[in-house]
């Protein structure tokens, strides 16, 4: 019997192996330019086809790899069973007691949506479409993270199949180390499959991207370090470098604040004052409309990223940046972290010193993605001197390992857990914990 008639005969949901129609499609991840050579697609009807799978491939000395979408997958799935826990998509929110339960499938505007209208809100991405808990797993850096820290520091509860197959629910008063893990530890020690976390107040927001040519880069960056240097925790603003295919180079800032229009616009008023602007779409935003700031592509594509913390955004950083245009290069982000972001936190994800993140972006070409990577390779090693080569696990790009996401202590502890709760190596995230020992 191949192993999709085995499974079939103990899941609900759907299974495609090579061969079957669909198979070949359902086995991309949400980066089409990475390949995932994987023995057969689950997709779980439910929690408990999730318990059946993962108790079926234990006693089968098999491996699981869970994609709630596809998005974050680092191509280390040759030889697993992909599991697709999508139509785990339940979502109630709890508007007293300003807190959401989701499933595992559930996208973060789906959330956002749920939310806005009772002055509420998530700590999302810029993503609408990612879902909420492989975010999570990963951390999660939110437009609102520097008020309220990372997204898995408002987790209150997992529900979780474990490495035997047992459903469970995880919160810090009945595992205090598996919470620990899962608030930013990735997805190598468990499936989950629900997740319940606070919701923050928002009863306005403001936002929006201003725009201006290339040519105003450097008088922006001179503004957003003054904005910047004396942001209140709840405002985040991202400078941006943009190279679009057959079209001018354009500079940008995004930004959010938790409050009223009139406070968000005094705070960036030495951006107002470079002149040259092309467009400006900031003012009174709901909840619900938090991804329209930067406006990502909601269909697969392929791309290539890389990411580093910087130390600061010196004189030095700026020329780096600066000096030469970013082609092949689609964008050059620099994110403001601080705030809540640098206190520490009783989670895996731990709490970040550097005050910026770099995100770096571009789309592959014939040569297969070496031209991207080349630049971004280039960009990084001139800031080595600002760069401290720990790396937000969310951000993390294929060729990474999870080690470079952790402190040490964290490392270590992660990796007992991984030891002592998934002996079989029954799970494998899409960043393996022991990888590279």
């Amino acid at each position: 019997m191949s192993l999709g008639n085995e499974l079939r005969t103990v899941l609900r949901g759907t299974v495609l192996e090579a061969g079957d129609a669909g198979f070949e499609a359902a086995r991309r991840p949400w980066n089409l330019a990475i390949e995932q050579p994987v023995l057969a697609v689950v997709e779980a009807a439910g929690a408990d086809d999730v318990a059946a799978l993962v108790r079926r491939a234990r006693l089968a000395g098999l491996t699981i790899t869970t994609q709630p979408s596809g998005h974050g997958a680092s191509g280390d799935s040759e030889g697993t069973i992909l599991l697709r826990t999508g139509r785990l998509d339940e979502l109630s929110v709890d508007p007293a007691a300003r807190t959401v339960r989701v499933g595992a499938g559930v996208p973060w505007g789906r959330v956002l949506e749920a939310a806005g209208p009772h002055g509420l809100t998530g700590l999302a991405g810029s993503s609408p479409v990612v879902t909420v808990t492989g975010y999570t797993l990963g951390g999660g850096l939110s437009w609102f993270g520097r008020r309220h820290g990372f997204a898995s520091s408002s987790v209150r509860a997992f529900e979780v199949v474990d490495a035997t197959g047992a459903q469970a629910r995880v919160t810090a008063e009945s595992d205090p180390d598996l919470f620990w893990a899962l608030r930013g530890g990735g997805g190598d020690l468990a499936i989950v499959t629900a997740i319940e976390f606070d919701l923050h107040p928002a009863p306005e927001l403001y936002g929006g991207r201003m725009l201006w040519p290339a040519d105003r880069a450097r008088a922006v960056l001179d503004a957003y370090r003054e904005v910047t240097a004396s942001a209140p925790d709840e405002l985040t603003a991202w400078f941006e470098l943009l190279q679009f295919p057959g079209a001018a180079p354009l500079v940008a800032v995004d930004s959010t604040f938790l409050g009223a229009g009139g406070d968000g616009e005094a705070l960036l008023r030495p951006l107002e004052k470079v002149d040259g602007r092309i467009s400006d779409s900031r003012g009174p935003l709901p909840v619900a409309e938090l991804a329209s700031i930067t406006a990502e592509p909601t269909d697969p594509g392929p791309g290539r990223s890389r990411s580093e913390l910087l130390t600061g955004l010196t004189d030095e950083v700026a020329d780096v940046l600066l000096d030469r245009p970013i082609a092949p290069l689609l964008s050059v982000q620099v994110r403001h972290l601080g705030g809540a972001l640098a206190r520490p936190s009783d989670s895996a994800a731990g709490h970040l010193d550097e005050p910026f993140a770099l995100h770096m972006f571009g789309i592959p070409g014939e040569d297969g993605g070496a031209a991207v990577a080349a630049r971004q390779r280039e960009i990084a090693d001139a800031l080595i001197p600002h760069t401290t080569g720990r790396k937000p696990f969310t951000l993390l790009a294929p060729g990474e390992r999870a080690a470079q996401a952790f402190t040490p202590d964290a490392l270590d502890r992660l990796r007992a857990l991984k030891r002592h709760r998934d002996p079989r190596g029954t799970f494998r995230g899409n960043f393996p914990l022991l990888s590279g020992m």
